[in-house]
């Protein structure tokens, strides 16, 4: 188990066919922190970030925690808050943050961005 997880939303993403987007539209990473917040499970912590680079894969959230692998997942939605609140609650609960791969949300599975081992590796 993790000691304590970041749990990072990138807050300036955009959807990907976004061309010329209204300034004053909602950006959906912003959406999608918004209905986080204060639903993170115990030991998670939210952190909203700016643009993590990964712009032409939709929202982008990241998963870390001191001793464990770092893992980055894009396309996500404002609706898909509860596969990401599952998917930090498994990360946390996981040695290292490895969660077996049966086990991840399919939404991870599938839209893994990056997986950096532990900084202490």
């Amino acid at each position: 188990m993790a000691e304590t997880v970041e749990l990072l939303v990138c807050v300036t993403c955009r959807y990907r066919d976004e061309r010329d987007p209204d300034p004053e539209a909602p950006r959906p990473g912003l959406m999608l922190a918004d209905a986080l917040e204060g639903r993170v499970p115990e030991g998670v912590v939210l952190t909203r970030t700016e643009c993590l680079s990964n712009c032409t894969r939709g929202c982008t959230v990241a998963l870390r925690a001191p001793g464990a692998w770092t893992y980055v997942y894009g396309n996500f939605a404002p609706d898909q808050a509860e596969i990401l609140l599952d998917g930090a609650a498994r990360y946390a609960a996981a040695p290292q943050g490895l969660i077996p791969w049966r086990e991840r949300p399919e939404h991870l599975r599938k839209n893994c961005i990056a997986r950096i081992p532990p900084l202490e590796a």
